[in-house]
């Protein structure tokens, strides 16, 4: 071994290049894990706020699990083609638009009920019990 080199070669860390200057990479990250972090971001669902106004006004609560419910049944209603679906949840009726990933309004089911919902073209029917 070259007697100029000094510490382990195992110790020494890659540097990559990020723009113009060097910088490690996070030993914690993978490609993998990054890559579905950025495809997440593309796909939560913001409320309008109409929607967020409907939500508070009404006494509408929306569990994390039973939101993160609704992103996935967005974004497959998204990839069938379907572009403004109808969600039905056992508290709430939500109108989103997939395109823009956001919730137009929101309705609770009493206000629902006689309700004729135009534009949209899919519906999709979540269980909250899954979800308690």
């Amino acid at each position: 071994m070259d007697p100029r080199i000094t510490g382990s070669i195992q110790s020494m860390k890659p540097l990559t290049r990020k723009g113009s200057a060097l910088s490690k990479p996070s030993p914690h990250v993978s490609f993998g894990n990054l890559f579905q972090t950025e495809l997440q971001k593309g796909q939560s669902l913001k409320l309008s706020k109409h929607a967020e106004q409907r939500l508070l006004s009404r006494g509408i609560s929306i569990s994390k699990p039973l939101w993160n419910r609704i992103e996935e049944k967005v974004l497959e209603a998204e990839q069938k083609g379907v572009r403004d679906p109808l969600i039905l949840t056992e508290e709430a009726a939500l109108v989103v638009s997939a395109k823009n990933k956001t919730v137009i309004t929101v309705l609770d089911l009493d206000e629902a009920e006689d309700h004729i919902f135009t534009n949209i073209d899919g519906t999709i029917v979540v269980n909250n019990k899954s979800f308690q």
